[in-house]
């Protein structure tokens, strides 16, 4: 584990991929080693696909694959903008009303926990002591996912 907290390398247990049933991440994070480090572990649970990515609010707004995703990860931290300004876009637009999101931050206080919240953010978590916790809980929300989308036989 490095000193934030990321594991280096992802778990090692991987599953087969099943195309079309994965539940499909957007990640809004501006450290290339850390979006690295949380797409290698998200998708090494063989049940999420990360469907894309962006280093700031625009960017994230922009790009066409957010409106796809089942789930979106923000940082608050991001280089030209904050995940503050995307939550409220995420949260005043209808067609994300029952995607989850997650604020995955190095910035854990009280406060910006209360903001994010209000923002409409689902689950918050400290980059460096829960990373795990987050990577965890998006496996749940795959399952639960995949759980849904079996077909009748």
């Amino acid at each position: 584990m490095n000193p934030i907290g990321v594991t280096s390398a992802p778990r090692s247990v991987t599953l087969h991929k099943q195309p079309g049933k994965m539940y499909r991440v957007f990640v809004v994070e501006d450290s290339p080693s850390i979006r690295e480090a949380l797409v290698g572990n998200l998708e090494s649970t063989g049940l999420i696909e990360v469907i894309g990515s962006a280093d700031s609010a625009d960017a994230a707004w922009k790009d066409e694959r957010l409106a796809t995703a089942d789930a979106i990860i923000v940082d608050l931290a991001l280089r030209t903008s904050s995940g503050f300004e995307l939550l409220s876009r995420l949260k005043s637009s209808p067609n994300f009303a029952n995607v989850p999101r997650i604020v995955l931050t190095n910035y854990a206080i009280a406060i910006f926990r209360e903001r994010a919240l209000s923002l409409g953010a689902d689950y918050f978590f400290d980059k460096s002591l829960q990373f795990d916790q987050a990577v965890e809980l998006l496996e749940k929300l795959a399952r639960g996912h995949a759980a849904r989308n079996v077909p009748n036989v």
